[in-house]
């Protein structure tokens, strides 16, 4: 399946960057937003969980269609899934600004990228979640944990909202996996809690299954 336009959000590294390498052979145009440089596609450099970074990859994109949007940055707190995390030590800086790029980020760029999501002959939403927004998952780390639930509750709103447009919408919730950030903390003493990692190949199909 060959898609002309694709926009990767958190394309500079983890689960972005994998995302990033695994289309770019499968679309005309790669769209990579991050921070920091990106080494896959066309970069677009821009902060997120601002306003401002938002509205520069709208621009950036002006009259032309978007087949596909993947939200795949992230962040979370401080020590968060290992030992020495402590709701009580997070500072007000960390659970703000990981609620604003888990959570307002992504509402943010689906509203300004929706015109050009929609001339778009088969458009495609697609959100990475995390076993931290799944039901009874024993998750302590606050801002994160309502990060992602709030996350799949925008999925199941824009699913009704723009059914009428014919954009598909979907989240997908993984556990650990297996980027190099992940793997260097399950081996170091102070590592994720979770278990072992998911291989990155197998987050990749599921990933161009949603496509």
């Amino acid at each position: 399946m060959l898609f002309k336009t694709i926009l990767v959000a958190g394309a500079s590294r983890g689960i972005g960057l994998a995302v990033a390498e695994h289309l770019v052979s499968r679309c005309d145009r790669l769209l990579s937003v991050s921070r920091t440089a990106a080494p896959i596609g066309e970069w677009i450099q821009a902060d997120l969980s601002e306003l401002a970074g938002v509205e520069t990859v709208a621009n950036t994109i002006v009259d032309d269609p978007l087949d596909a949007l993947l939200y795949m940055g992230g962040m979370w707190e401080t020590h968060a899934f290992t030992n020495q995390y402590s709701f009580e030590d997070c500072s007000d800086t960390d659970i703000a600004q990981v609620i604003a790029v888990n959570l307002v980020a992504p509402i943010r760029l689906v509203k300004a990228l929706l015109p050009a999501l929609c001339r778009s002959n088969n458009p495609k939403i697609i959100f990475m979640g995390a076993l931290s927004g799944r039901d009874n998952f024993p998750g302590r780390e606050v801002a994160n944990s309502a990060s992602k639930f709030g996350l799949r509750g925008v999925v199941h709103s824009l699913r009704e909202e723009l059914r009428s447009q014919r954009i598909g919408v979907t989240i997908i919730n993984p556990g650990n996996v297996g980027t190099p950030e992940v793997l260097a903390d399950l081996a170091s003493s102070a590592g994720l809690s979770g278990g072992e990692a998911i291989p990155l190949t197998d987050l990749l199909k599921i990933r161009l299954v949603a496509l």
